[in-house]
């Protein structure tokens, strides 16, 4: 081998040696960084929405955890069981830091007696001080019920507010008004009904508009009951 090449093979070889030495550097840093135990909690997204008590609980329980790929899915696993959580995303922030990421439900009304509805109509157990109105239905419903709801309180609105939404078995819908007046709607055309009902309202004599329940599944009318 001539000088030339053998100078041009050791310069290689070197880099070579080099380089293995800084890419195990690089790894030992990083392997020696991803065992860090976590020591701060960043929370972001929706986190303002969530109750103080239960994310700094939270973040107490997480600390000194090691911060590898199995801690982190637990870790995120954990944080989408906390009240009002719908989605939480983590991420580690080296060296020592998880930052968490929330997506927090927005109420749209309670289900049955002990949980409530979201407005993409997701129902999830959290407590609400508010004025929530409710919704009774089979098990599966709640995602139709969101979806009418704000045209049926809107068409509502004139003479009274939702206070009950109904969806029976069979698909017929009942709305409870604040004044306890219930409005039987059935099951096809039910916004039109409705619609046709509050327009007509306001005509009606102070006698009729003391009825306790409206049905108004006719097709150009509807009956009114009175109270037993």
């Amino acid at each position: 081998m001539n000088a030339p090449l053998a100078t041009r093979a050791l310069r290689a070889t070197a880099a070579i040696s080099v380089a293995a030495v800084i890419g195990y550097g690089l790894w030992y840093a990083f392997d020696t960084m991803s065992k860090e135990p976590v020591r701060r909690v960043i929370f972001t997204g929706d986190s303002a929405k969530l109750v103080r008590a239960d994310l700094e609980a939270f973040a107490e329980s997480i600390r000194g955890l090691p911060a590898s790929g199995e801690s982190l899915a637990a870790i995120r696993d954990a944080a989408r069981r906390i009240p009002w959580v719908r989605e939480a995303t983590v991420r580690r922030r080296f060296p020592d830091a998880v930052e968490i990421a929330f997506e927090a439900h927005v109420p749209l009304a309670r289900w049955s007696d002990d949980a409530l509805v979201s407005v993409r109509g997701e129902v999830f157990n959290a407590e609400f001080p508010g004025k929530l109105p409710l919704f009774r239905g089979a098990p599966g419903a709640a995602g139709a019920m969101a979806r009418e709801y704000p045209a049926i309180a809107q068409a509502a609105a004139p003479i009274a507010n939702v206070n009950e939404l109904r969806l029976s078995p069979r698909g017929a819908w009942e709305v409870v008004l604040d004044s306890g007046l219930v409005l039987a709607l059935g099951r096809g055309d039910i916004h039109g009904r409705l619609a046709r009902f509050v327009a007509a309202w306001p005509r009606l004599p102070e006698n009729a508009r003391k009825a306790a329940r409206a049905d108004l599944r006719y097709g150009t009318g509807f009956a009114l009951r009175g109270k037993s």
